[in-house]
């Protein structure tokens, strides 16, 4: 059996130290690199309820074809330059048995539940607000109260 002479035997084990801190290190940056997409992407960042009339929802998208929606809500908000628009809700709704509910209702009262991230996915919409649910709806010139 032959042995290798101790300055090769130094060398190997540099060699392979070297590699095991490049491993180690490529480890750390896989989990922080998935912790960040996991936080900006699938963390939930908030929910509520958002109400108002529904002005339009649509399917669509290039690849990804996703459900998106718009509601106006009661109020008004001041636009660039001193004029006045509505407030808009424009959000990603998350399944087709609730974009079937709206598209059937659309014109009508709707409180919607929502979830908001802090980035959008291609295929979960195009807007960080993912509604989840509706809780209730009524005809648009019937107050709820």
């Amino acid at each position: 059996m032959e042995t290798l002479p101790i300055e090769n035997q130094t060398r190997a084990n540099k060699r392979s130290g070297c590699r095991r801190y490049f491993f180690i290190a490529l480890l750390v940056f896989v989990l922080i690199a998935g912790g960040y997409v996991y936080w900006h992407y699938y963390n939930v960042f908030g929910d509520g309820v958002k109400s108002g009339i529904l002005k339009n929802v649509v399917r669509k998208g290039q690849i990804f074809k996703t459900f998106e929606g718009e509601l106006i809500q009661a109020g008004i908000k001041g636009a660039v330059g001193g004029g006045a628009q509505s407030n808009n809700f424009v959000f990603s709704i998350e399944n087709k048995r609730i974009y079937d509910t709206l598209a059937i209702h659309s014109g009508k009262r709707f409180d919607l539940h929502y979830k908001e991230y802090r980035g959008a996915l291609p295929w979960r919409g195009n807007t960080v607000y993912i509604v989840d649910s509706i809780i209730a709806m009524t005809d648009a010139g019937v107050s709820p109260f």
